[in-house]
């Protein structure tokens, strides 16, 4: 199990203020929060729907499951915690009779685990170069970037981290192999793109995209949200907070989709499809952090929150 720092230190909950907000909570409700990380947002979520309401936090990480056990604990059966992957949210909620009021998603990774070294999640970490949320489960990052094609590598590291430099990178990795520790990964990548100066480390896109491929995160967020939609109760709150545009964009493409009373294509000159909203939107714009949070929490910055309320 991971070695992360104790429940109450590394662990800032993004858009804290927003969130709680956003999914408009009452006392008494049911709420799912499909990612726990840290089990920041998940307190504040239960100290708002005290004395009765309950909620289901799922997380695929094993590690981030246990310590969100000992940092809610006091609220007794009021936590139920579940290890599980968010895109089975509908097989957990079924099995707790969940209809919850809200549902959260704070995609991406937690503090803990990008301090972690044992599975490499950061190009500083002196650990291995795994990255999966679940150490049980599937192929680490070192598995692609030692067995696959400088063509597939080149292709994942586009697809996945949008960088301009992937096929250089791809090559370099291949010639590079064997590849086992996360921070040799980031020095070859650095060296292949002359260690360019930029805002961010010149391997953050690169580790982006194998950390997207190895848990399937994609895949999985497009999973899901239909599976929130359905869950939730008629006026329940979406709230999904994403940190790159890959994510940002899955999610606003799915709630303007379905806050649509038609989804045919333009040309059509009549609606043939049927749709019909069972969203609204709360925010036209996605919500960002403040001045004052990023000066706090730097990994605010990329933060951008979008709700909308369920309708029909």
């Amino acid at each position: 199990m991971a070695a992360y720092p104790p429940a109450d230190e590394g662990h800032v909950p993004v858009l804290l203020n927003e969130t709680l907000a956003a999914l408009a909570l009452t006392p008494g409700a049911d709420v799912i929060d499909g990612t726990l990380g840290g089990a920041g947002h998940a307190e504040a979520i239960l100290q708002a729907i005290a004395p009765t309401g309950r909620l289901l936090g799922l997380d695929a990480d094993p590690a981030a499951v246990a310590r969100a056990r000992m940092r809610l604990a006091p609220f007794g059966e009021r936590a139920i915690l579940a290890q599980a992957n968010f895109d089975q949210m509908r097989i957990v909620a079924g099995a707790y009779r969940l209809a919850p009021a809200a549902i959260l998603l704070d995609l991406g990774l937690s503090s803990y685990q990008l301090a972690g070294d044992d599975r490499g999640f950061s190009f500083l970490s002196a650990g291995p170069l795994d990255m999966r949320f679940n150490p049980a489960a599937g192929r680490s990052a070192a598995d692609l970037v030692n067995t696959l094609d400088e063509v597939e590598l080149a292709d994942l590291i586009f697809r996945y981290g949008e960088e301009r430099f992937s096929r250089r990178i791809a090559r370099a990795l291949v010639t590079a192999r064997p590849l086992s520790e996360a921070r040799v990964v980031a020095a070859v990548i650095a060296r292949a793109t002359g260690g360019r100066h930029e805002r961010i480390h010149p391997a953050t896109r690169t580790f982006q995209a194998l950390r997207i491929a190895v848990n399937d995160e994609l895949g999985a967020l497009e999973r899901v949200l239909p599976q929130a939609l359905d869950l939730l109760q008629i006026a329940g709150r979406l709230v999904v907070i994403s940190f790159h545009s890959l994510e940002d964009r899955l999610v606003k493409q799915f709630m303007q989709r379905e806050a649509s009373d038609c989804i045919c294509p333009p040309r059509l000159p009549v609606c043939v499809c049927g749709h019909r909203a069972r969203l609204r939107l709360s925010v036209k714009k996605p919500i960002a952090a403040t001045e004052a949070e990023v000066s706090r929490n730097p990994r605010s910055r990329s933060a951008h929150l979008r709700v909308a309320e369920k309708i029909a």
